[in-house]
């Protein structure tokens, strides 16, 4: 199997053998459409999300999962060996575990399976640019002819649903030269199956019945379905020769062999040279750029269950490209998003266009506003000005006010929220109604507005109009006044809002997030005894709490029902995309002394641990506040290793 050496991680049969440590590392595959193929290392879903082919049908703005995996067997001597792993209610079945001897992540992930002197190996690989999974085969030292067998599980239904026996299903299949094409269902593309080799398709409808998810189940959600199956493919397998299977909702894969070879090839090509940590950073960044049908470059907030996201695009874009030195994506995903910018506003949910987007958060625009910024920085000032007027309908936007009552007090800073809606990132709601409302003006989310009248007071300087300036600058001085009055505290931090003249102490990251931008009222000092309270009271090794401990709805763990984790999402539980605002914070607090740079660079180099731990070469979602900090949520988050890798690049960039 090819290797990376960076980035591979390498399981051995002891390890395998495992089974509830095993089925809780799992990998993850990308088509670079949004769509992915994901499982655990034991090839035995545990999740709802996890298949071969999971991706966005034509014109859809919902991901389906078209194929959960194939049972798999191979026969030969009169004997039969399952490599499938499958649970059902108080079983698993089949075994195929039992012949696990070594499991390898990267470049794309390999299985391989010994019974007695037969070795068979599976790889599985996605191919970028179509919704389209590769499977291979290969066995070794077997002393009989052998037969591989194949039933592909359709669940054939939403990624966030479940699918169970039903009439309505048409279970023709249609026989292609080289495999067969069924669909299941009209409302949804055929799925076609290909392989490159010598098989036969024997029709067997069947549907198997209660599979069980454990992860869905231990998140609180029903985690039972059936699957249904057209029949299984029976291939000869020959002593060291591959066999590549296909699967495509894109039509029938005409050479599966060549295209493996061709996307192989491309994925090595693609491989960060960059050694350790940050080298996995930079793989892992590709699964989360994606580009939409109409060819616009878009971010996946994370897997296996987010779609696009504003908030989280623009926050994770630097990071994704240009901590890369990928200017290009990163002015192309900026551009992409100008259509969808109405009357100042840029969606927090993305659709397929504007008109199935969802313009309902108060800082999108704002963190476009900045990722604008970022990109002048890295690109030169003059690869930004046709964003100009965009940003300053944004701020104007707010001046005036949205529908969904943001606006710009008297004092010149920007509220909005109430107890019923919250509008910031800090947004989880339980069933009695949102936790973290922040209703009022929010610190962060002033902050970020101060930045973009402060940016667009330079663009106009830069663009020579010196009326535009003094707007702008008249408008940043008056905010600013504003904003120190408001936030800053005698003991030496921000306030996280403040509404109706009353300030909420509660020590949260979100003053991190201000003491972190280029643009900013605080003084240097002030910045440093934010960093310092920060670390006193929210570092923790895997990024920033969310609440201080010892605040009164401060909750140490994260799990349980959907409620119980929605009372935690902001409330304790650590995030590890604010450690990069804390390295630039405590930059731009404390400068590049040696001794500080070493200290910041070794708290992003304990995420090595981790790469091993949920998500494979991935960074979760979040950790819980207390430690051991076990990670939660998604297990590929994109701001996650965005903030990460930005970090990286701040601390090259100040010689660290």
């Amino acid at each position: 199997m090819p290797t990376a050496a960076h980035s591979n991680l390498h399981l051995d049969r002891e390890t395998l053998l495992n089974l509830d440590r095993s089925l809780s590392r799992e990998w993850l595959e990308t088509d670079g459409l949004g769509g992915y193929a994901s499982s655990t290392v034991l090839a035995c879903a545990t999740r709802r999300y996890h298949g071969l082919l999971v991706c966005y049908p034509p014109g859809s703005a919902r991901r389906y999962n078209f194929l959960s995996r194939f049972e798999e067997s191979f026969h030969g001597g009169g004997k039969s060996f399952s490599i499938s792993m499958s649970r059902y209610p108080g079983l698993f079945h089949p075994l195929g575990h039992q012949g696990l001897e070594r499991f390898e992540l990267a470049p794309w992930p390999a299985w391989v399976y010994q019974f007695g002197s037969a070795r068979l190996e599976r790889d599985v690989l996605m191919v970028k640019g179509a919704r389209t999974v590769l499977v291979r085969y290969r066995v070794t030292g077997q002393r009989n002819p052998v037969e591989l067998r194949l039933r592909p599980l359709l669940p054939m239904r939403e990624a966030d649903a479940l699918t169970f026996e039903n009439d309505a299903l048409d279970k023709q299949v249609e026989y292609l030269g080289s495999g067969i094409r069924c669909r299941p269902y009209a409302a949804l593309p055929a799925i076609s199956i290909s392989v490159s080799s010598e098989s036969s398709f024997v029709q067997d409808p069947c549907w198997f019945r209660q599979q069980e998810y454990r992860s869905d189940i231990a998140r609180g959600y029903d985690g039972r379905e059936d699957n249904y199956s057209p029949g299984s493919f029976h291939i000869a397998l020959q002593s060291g020769v591959d066999v590549f299977v296909a699967a495509s909702i894109d039509g029938p894969v005409a050479d599966p062999a060549a295209l493996w070879e061709q996307t192989a090839r491309q994925r090595l090509s693609e491989q960060s040279s960059q050694p350790g940590l940050r080298g996995v950073l930079e793989d892992s960044a590709r699964d989360f750029l994606y580009r939409t049908e109409s060819g616009r470059v878009g971010v996946i907030a994370g897997y296996p269950w987010f779609g696009e996201w504003g908030r989280d695009d623009f926050i994770s874009l630097p990071g994704l490209t240009l901590a890369r030195g990928d200017q290009a994506t990163s002015l192309a995903a900026l551009q992409g998003v100008l259509p969808f910018v109405r009357n100042g506003l840029v969606p927090n949910i993305f659709g397929t266009g504007p008109d199935d987007s969802h313009y309902n958060s108060v800082d999108a625009a704002l963190w476009f506003a900045r990722a604008v910024l970022l990109h002048s920085r890295e690109a030169g000032s003059g690869s930004v000005l046709a964003f100009r007027p965009v940003l300053e309908e944004i701020a104007r936007r707010y001046e005036q006010g949205t529908d969904f009552g943001v606006h710009v007090d008297d004092s010149g800073l920007l509220v909005g929220g109430s107890a019923e809606h919250n509008i910031t990132w800090m947004d989880a709601r339980t069933s009695q109604g949102p936790v973290t409302p922040r209703a009022g003006a929010a610190v962060e989310i002033n902050a970020l507005l101060y930045s973009l009248l402060a940016h667009l007071e330079e663009m106009a300087l830069d663009a020579d109009d010196a009326e535009g300036a003094r707007h702008w600058k008249q408008k940043k001085q008056r905010m600013g006044k504003s904003f120190l009055a408001a936030f800053w505290l005698e003991e030496g931090y921000l306030a996280d809002v403040v509404a109706d003249g009353v300030a909420d102490r509660s020590v949260r990251p979100n003053m991190v997030l201000a003491a972190a931008l280029e643009f900013s009222p605080l003084s240097r000092t002030m910045r440093a005894q934010i960093v310092a309270r920060a670390e006193r009271e929210l570092l923790t090794p895997a990024g920033l709490r969310t609440l201080a401990p010892g605040s009164e709805h401060y909750e140490p763990r994260y799990g349980g029902s959907c409620d119980q984790r929605d009372r935690a999402y902001h409330q304790g539980t650590v995030w590890p995309w604010l450690l990069g605002f804390h390295v630039e914070a405590a930059l731009r607090a404390r400068g590049n002394q040696p001794g500080e740079l070493a200290r910041l660079r070794a708290m992003l180099t304990g995420f090595e641990a981790h790469l091993a731990e949920a998500g494979l070469n991935q960074i979760s979602e979040v950790f819980d506040a207390e430690a051991p900090h076990r990670p939660g949520g998604t297990i590929a988050q994109a701001w996650s290793t965005a903030e990460l890798l930005r970090a990286f690049a701040l601390l090259e960039q100040a010689g660290g």
